[in-house]
This record gives C-alpha cells, sequence and structure tokens, in this order.
C-alpha cells in the first residue's frame, strides 16, 4: 500500500479550507499576493501586476513578495501544507513535478495557446509528468563564460570566440597564470554553472532521454566529468577548498581570477554592482569540447522559470486570469524590458537586450547569450530529482577532495539517482 505524503494528507484535509493568501478589503478590490525569491526582480514582477491592473482589471491590486531563496521553499511547503498558498507564485524546474504531483498546482493547460509562442523547453519546463502544464513559462536562460579582458590582453591571449575549445581554455589560463599571478578558470563545483554543461558538450548525459536512469554509466559523462574534476590540479584553477570561502564571482569581480561559467540571469545585476569594472570583462560562448565522444561539442544548460497558482486558492479564478495575462506578449515585454530576466515568449529576446543600454559599455549579448539557444540542453530533471541531488553534490564533493576515487564516486553516483528514480516510479 502506498504511503500518503504528510503533505498530501494535510491537503486533502484541508481542501476545503480558504486559503488566507488573498481577499477584499475595504477599498472594494480584491488583493493578490506575489511571492518571488529574487529582489532583483522585484521591480519588472511589479510593473507586469501593476499593467495588468491598469490594462485588464482595475478591481484586482497585486502585490510582490520577497523572500530569500534559502526560506523560500521552506514557506511555501508550509503554505501548501495549511492550504494558505499565496494567490501567485514562481515555480522552479527543481520542484514543479513534486507539487504538480500532489495536486497542490492549479492546472493551466487550457489557458493559453502555449506552443504557438514558447519553445519546447520552456514548455516542458511547465509540464508535470502526466504532460499538462502546472504553470506559465516566465523566463529563459542559458549559461556562458565570463572572462577579464585586461587580464588576457597582459597574458598576449586573444579573446574567447566560437572557436574556442576545452583545449584554447587550458592554454589561455596557463598563459595569463604565468603572465599575471591571477588565476584562469576557475572549476566551481556546481551542476548548471559547472560540469552538466562539459557532460553534453562530449555527447553524454545526466539522465537518460527518458529520465528514468542516470546516466554516469556512460563513457561520454565519466570522460566529461573527470575532465572537468582534474582541472583543479592546474595551479591556475582554485580548489574546491577555495571555493568554500570566496566564489567563483566573487574572486572574478576582485579581479582574482579571469574566468568562470555564470548564468544569463545574473548579468545586468553584475554590470550594476560592480562599476569599477565595466567595460573590464565580457562574456562568450561556452568553449566546444574537442573531441566529443557524439555531436559536434557544443551544448549550455538552459533552465526557465514558471508563474504557478495554487489548486485550491479562494481566488483561483482571478489568478488564472493574471497568469493569463502573464503569459501574453504585453507581460513578458514588461518582464524583458525591465531586465528581469530574458522572456519565454519567443521573439522578445531582444527586449532583455534592451535593458543593458543604460551602460556606456555593452556586453556581446547577441553572440554569447542568444546565440546559444540553437543548441540549448533542458536543465536536468526528473520527479526524483528531490531525492538524489543532494546526495549527488556530497559524492562530487567527495570525489573533489579525494576521499572517493572518481570511477567510484561516479558508480555512487549512478546508483543512486538509479535507486531514487525507481522508487519515485514505483510509487506513482
Amino acid at each position: 500500500m502506498k504511503r500518503v505524503p504528510r503533505i498530501l494528507a494535510l491537503l486533502l484535509a484541508a481542501v476545503l479550507i480558504l486559503p488566507l493568501s488573498g481577499c477584499g478589503s475595504s477599498d472594494g478590490k480584491t488583493h493578490l499576493t506575489f511571492q518571488i525569491w529574487d529582489v532583483g526582480q522585484r521591480d519588472g514582477m511589479q510593473a507586469m501586476c501593476d499593467a495588468y491592473t491598469a490594462n485588464v482589471n482595475p478591481d484586482v491590486v497585486i502585490e510582490v513578495q520577497v523572500t530569500s531563496w534559502s526560506e523560500y521553499w521552506t514557506k511555501l511547503e508550509a503554505a501548501a501544507e495549511s492550504n494558505t498558498l499565496p494567490d501567485l507564485f514562481w515555480m522552479h524546474t527543481d520542484q514543479i513535478l513534486y507539487y504538480s504531483e500532489f495536486g497542490m498546482l492549479a492546472d493551466v493547460t487550457d489557458l493559453f495557446p502555449y506552443e504557438e509562442h514558447y519553445s519546447e523547453i520552456s514548455i516542458s519546463n511547465a509540464q508535470g509528468t502526466d504532460g499538462r502544464m502546472y504553470g506559465v513559462p516566465k523566463d529563459k536562460d542559458n549559461i556562458c563564460l565570463i572572462y577579464n579582458k585586461e587580464m588576457f590582453d597582459a597574458a598576449g591571449v586573444s579573446y574567447p570566440d566560437e572557436t574556442w575549445t576545452w583545449d584554447d581554455l587550458e592554454e589561455a589560463s596557463q598563459a595569463i597564470y604565468d603572465a599575471t599571478g591571477n588565476y584562469g578558470y576557475m572549476a566551481y563545483n556546481d551542476e548548471q554553472l559547472g560540469y552538466h554543461n562539459f557532460v553534453y558538450q562530449n555527447g553524454g548525459c545526466i539522465l537518460t532521454e527518458d529520465k528514468t536512469k542516470g546516466g554516469f554509466d556512460q563513457e561520454a559523462t565519466r570522460e566529461a566529468v573527470e575532465y572537468y574534476v582534474n582541472l583543479q590540479s592546474y595551479d591556475w584553477c582554485p580548489d574546491q577548498a577555495y571555493f568554500a570561502e570566496t566564489s567563483p564571482g566573487t574572486a572574478f569581480f576582485s579581479e582574482k581570477g579571469a574566468m568562470f561559467l555564470e548564468g544569463s540571469w545574473n548579468l545586468l545585476a553584475q554590470m550594476t554592482n560592480y562599476p569599477n569594472m565595466v567595460g573590464k570583462w565580457d562574456v562568450a560562448v561556452l568553449p566546444a569540447a574537442p573531441d566529443p565522444v557524439s555531436g559536434d561539442g557544443r551544448a549550455t544548460i538552459s533552465n526557465g522559470l514558471t508563474y504557478a497558482t495554487g489548486a485550491h486558492g479562494k481566488n483561483l479564478d482571478i489568478a488564472l486570469d493574471v497568469l493569463k495575462y502573464f503569459a501574453g506578449e504585453e507581460a513578458q515585454r514588461i518582464q524583458g524590458e525591465s531586465g528581469a530576466a530574458i522572456p519565454a515568449y519567443e521573439g522578445l529576446e531582444d527586449t532583455w537586450i534592451s535593458a543593458f543600454d543604460k551602460f556606456d559599455y555593452q556586453l556581446d549579448l547577441d553572440n554569447a547569450i542568444m546565440s546559444q539557444f540553437d543548441y540549448c540542453v533542458q536543465y536536468v530533471n526528473n520527479s526524483a530529482r528531490p531525492k538524489w541531488k543532494s546526495g549527488v553534490v556530497d559524492i562530487m564533493t567527495s570525489i573533489y577532495n579525494g576521499s572517493v576515487d572518481i570511477d567510484t564516486g561516479l558508480d555512487n553516483i549512478q546508483n543512486l539517482i538509479n535507486t531514487e528514480t525507481s522508487k519515485k516510479l514505483a510509487d506513482s
């Protein structure tokens, strides 16, 4: 007999209890709450909400509330258990399968003609395991290479471009270290901002195409992970003990290192937060695998958030109407022009680029970001990911610090993913 998760049992008991998240007020209007975790996007999100009020329903007022990432999911789950979910909230691909499977998210499949305006990846990011839509695509992103132009100049090395491979990454790193004493490429122990990109460039995978098994038993995957881990053996690459104290971004913008991988979602904030560095750095496409096991050596991980609402909200009809507006061109354009994120809506990518016009110096976003959408790989996820993700991080840490050899560690990762995925499938 299946065990009903605590959160589901509480939800079933509370279905008929009206949530307290949104309500009418003395002004006669309906007030909704919209929960997000990124303060940098608050103004953009509020602009979308205000536009809904101004252009669609003047009797609805939406307040954007920001909760830090570290607290967001704890509070959201507690709200789900008490049936007091916010009227509107962001949903991450790590969590959407979990929340949708237990009936916590409203089905928005028929709300909008998604196939006409969104990419396959954006649609997939919003789907549950049943193929239904449980969120409206919000944005899209990919991973680029950030580099320090002054350090490249000092070492007499040409800037990274689309011809670069892993070999060029190594050669440039060594030359920069020799010339300046600063780190070259900083290989941080991360998935989306690290080795996952190298795995797919080499023709490997983290999960099989049907997402039922891990891909760490494949030659291409193991070869890429070993390559990435071994980068820290060079003097020009910090080890993970260094990153425990200093993030690669902090090291880069303190001018201690020349290169690292960064997400497109952070670029505007970095231009804003480090005015002393404007003009000293730029972005490029990821270096390709020089001799991939399969494919052309190019890949970058792409993710995207969704806008969602609870399945049993008091203001469900109004919340769905807001989500329908969020899915449309007008709202997505506002999001892009605010600089909050690259709109998931196809054809509006330039609106995000325009947010950088306020700076005298322009990053090479067309080549470094937009061109990579041609070969993006969807963010790695299956319904068991919440069960195996932290374990994989722990094993990778053990590999990095040498307490577990690479072959054993990768075998352990494969077994962990397969075990947890099998359990999840058996419970489905």
